[in-house]
């Protein structure tokens, strides 16, 4: 457990592994089918968003980012979240809504929403600092 060094900070928060959901997008299967058929997998919504910023839809980037971060805090707060605290970047499972929520900021920024841009920013920064280094913010 990792905490920051403040003793009253909640644990690191890890997210389970779906490993059949990995895999698909591991082997290269196309996002949409992995998140059609895993709708939770944070991390197919985050690969979806960031091939529609690659192709210029920073709307459709938007909603499908929208779509993992939601996704991504019902796990989180399934796995004990409580809103705040450590989401560690190292740990893969977390990857895909700490991606999402990146996609996001920089979809937001893409279209205009410096607060959304700036609340995201600082949910990748509070979670883990790694966070935005790794997706380039």
């Amino acid at each position: 457990m990792m905490t920051r060094g403040n003793l009253l900070e909640p644990p690191e928060t890890m997210l389970p592994e779906d490993s059949d959901a990995q895999a698909e997008l591991d082997r290269g299967d196309d996002p949409a089918d992995v998140a059609a058929r895993h709708p939770t997998f944070s991390a197919a919504w985050a690969r979806l968003a960031e091939l529609a910023l690659e192709s210029g839809s920073p709307v459709a980037a938007y909603a499908y980012a929208r779509t993992g971060y939601h996704r991504g805090l019902d796990a989180l707060r399934k796995a004990g979240w409580k809103g705040f605290g450590a989401v560690p970047w190292h740990h893969r499972p977390n990857q895909g809504v700490l991606r999402s929520v990146a996609m996001l900021a920089k979809a937001a920024r893409d279209i205009g929403e410096d607060g959304e841009y700036q609340r995201c920013s600082q949910l990748l920064a509070d979670s883990d600092p790694a966070s935005l280094e790794a997706n380039g913010l």
